[in-house]
C-alpha cells in the first residue's frame, strides 16, 4: 500500500473507530472492531488498480477474500457504492460507517461531504455527466446516512473534525510504527 493510500486509510479508521464508539454509547449495535479492520483494508486494491481500468473495491474484496477475511470482504466491496440492502433499508452498521468515513476524508484530511463531493466529481468525473449524476446520488446517500449518524450524537457533522483533534491518537503512534494488529500496514493482505 502506498505511503498516501496508507495515511487516508488511518484517518478513515480513526473517524469510523470514533463514530462506531459514540454511536454504542447511544445504544446502537455497532461492531467497534469489524468497523476498525473493514476501514484500514477499504482501499487495500487501490496500489494495484491506479494504472488501470480496475475496480479497486472489488479487487480489495478479492484480496480479503483470498485471505479468509470473509466478514470484511462485503464491508471492503462497498466502501464506494453502497448495495440495496444498506441504510435505511437496515439499521446503521460498520459497512455504512466505514463508506461515511471514507467521504469524509479528502487524502489524510477530514473534510466535509461538499468538500470530498467536488474532489470526486473533478478526479473521476472525466467531464461525463452521466458519471457527475452517478456520483452526486452516490453523495445523497450519504447525507441520508450522515443525518442519521448524527441524529443521536451531541454534535454536528462540521463539529467531526474539531472532536478528532481533540481526542489523543494512538493512530499517529500506529502510522509511525507501521503496524497494525501485528502486520506491517504496507505487508497486510
Amino acid at each position: 500500500m502506498l505511503p498516501n493510500i496508507r495515511a487516508h486509510s488511518l484517518v478513515v479508521a480513526r473517524i469510523a473507530e470514533f463514530l462506531a464508539l459514540a454511536l454504542r454509547q447511544r445504544g446502537h449495535e455497532i461492531n467497534v472492531e469489524l468497523t476498525v479492520a473493514a476501514a484500514l483494508l477499504h482501499d487495500i486494491g487501490k496500489s494495484f488498480c491506479l494504472e488501470n481500468d480496475r475496480d479497486h473495491a472489488a479487487l480489495g474484496r478479492d484480496i480479503c477474500l483470498q485471505h479468509d477475511l470473509h466478514e470484511l470482504a462485503p464491508l471492503v466491496l462497498q466502501h464506494v457504492v453502497l448495495d440495496a440492502q444498506s441504510f435505511p433499508s437496515s439499521p446503521l452498521s460498520a459497512k455504512e460507517l466505514v463508506y461515511y468515513a471514507d467521504k469524509r476524508v479528502n487524502h489524510d484530511q477530514i473534510v466535509s461531504l461538499t468538500q470530498r463531493l467536488d474532489y470526486i466529481i473533478d478526479r473521476y468525473g472525466h467531464n461525463d455527466l452521466r458519471r457527475h449524476a452517478a456520483i452526486r446520488q452516490n453523495f445523497e446517500r450519504c447525507q441520508m446516512i450522515e443525518a442519521e449518524i448524527f441524529r443521536d450524537l451531541d454534535f454536528a457533522p462540521d463539529g467531526l473534525s474539531e472532536r478528532m483533534a481533540a481526542i489523543p491518537s494512538t493512530w499517529d503512534e500506529v502510522a509511525a510504527a507501521g503496524e497494525v494488529s501485528g502486520c506491517a500496514v504496507g505487508g497486510c493482505p
